[in-house]
């Protein structure tokens, strides 16, 4: 569902919110639990944004993801997407996601 620039994706009793904000830069706040399922909805919604924006993912609010959520950040980062206000638990994750590709 859609509306006023915010995504809700409801899923087995698990609520993720997607509230976008553009001033320059695209930045996309993201709240709630958030796990393979809910990745494709957000890169749909970074790839509808102009070629040439930049854009920032606020985690701030994020309170639970998975190995798929990590992997997709970790991806985030590489094609030059800012993650502001990472959890620790889950920036020390992309960290050793990041370190163990490094090696692959």
């Amino acid at each position: 569902m859609h509306c006023n620039g915010t995504a809700l994706v409801f899923e087995r009793g698990k609520m993720l919110m997607i509230r976008r904000a553009g001033n320059g830069e695209v930045v996309f706040t993201v709240s709630g639990q958030m796990d393979r399922g809910n990745v494709a909805e957000l890169q749909s919604l970074i790839s509808s944004e102009a070629t040439g924006r930049r854009i920032v993912l606020d985690l701030k609010d994020l309170i639970l993801a998975d190995q798929d959520v990590v992997s997709f950040l970790v991806r985030c980062e590489a094609d030059g997407i800012q993650l502001k206000n990472c959890p620790a638990y889950i920036r020390e994750w992309v960290l050793r996601e990041r370190k163990t590709r490094s090696y692959d």
